[in-house]
């Protein structure tokens, strides 16, 4: 795949993420309802984590800037969505090497798509808190009282997103788009 095909692919899946967080979201509070990260889990899926973290990093700072507008804290913001690329395009790319796709062994893709969400809440959650505590308006209440709540859409959000990664994913491949094919492990 040429690098041209792969960057316009990268460019597309930020402009989408960008879409279904600044204008196909629930947002109340700390409670952001949203299918968002369906780009960053296809990418991840199709190129791995280096890409996976890129699109979230670049759709998160449009997100940031179109919402909120640039602050102290935007960086803080750009980390939880680039760890779920992260986690979930090093899985990926684990199962490249053994000549599989992550996707194809069910369990382990959901429980990694699970394992990302956790730690995407969490780390969302820690954001809030240092936001929060660097510009003035830490209340206990505010940062902690939804945590439950946050947790248990993440859950709920996951399922759906994981769900419908599977088929695009495939569909692009079919299509020509991702990494190149896998190549099974030589023993020796």
């Amino acid at each position: 795949m040429s690098k041209t095909k792969r960057l316009t692919t990268d460019a597309v899946l930020v402009a989408l993420y960008t879409v279904l967080t600044v204008f196909v979201s629930i947002k109340a509070g700390n409670l952001h309802i949203s299918i968002a990260s369906l780009p960053i889990v296809v990418c991840a899926l199709l190129y791995g984590p280096a890409d996976a973290c890129m699109v979230a990093v670049l759709g998160e700072l449009m997100n940031q800037m179109l919402s909120y507008g640039f602050t102290v804290t935007t960086p803080l913001w750009l980390i939880p969505p680039a760890l779920r690329g992260l986690i979930i395009g090093l899985a990926a790319m684990s199962a490249w090497k053994r000549g599989g796709q992550l996707e194809k062994k069910l369990w382990r893709y959901y429980l990694v798509c699970l394992a990302a969400a956790l730690v995407t809440t969490l780390t969302n959650t820690g954001v809030i808190w240092l936001d929060s505590v660097l510009l003035g308006y830490y209340n206990a209440a505010y940062v902690f009282g939804d945590f439950t709540v946050r947790v248990i859409t993440s859950m709920v959000t996951v399922a759906v997103v994981s769900t419908a990664a599977i088929p695009v994913a495939m569909a692009l491949r079919r299509a020509g788009f991702g990494a190149p094919k896998a190549v099974p492990a030589v023993n020796g």
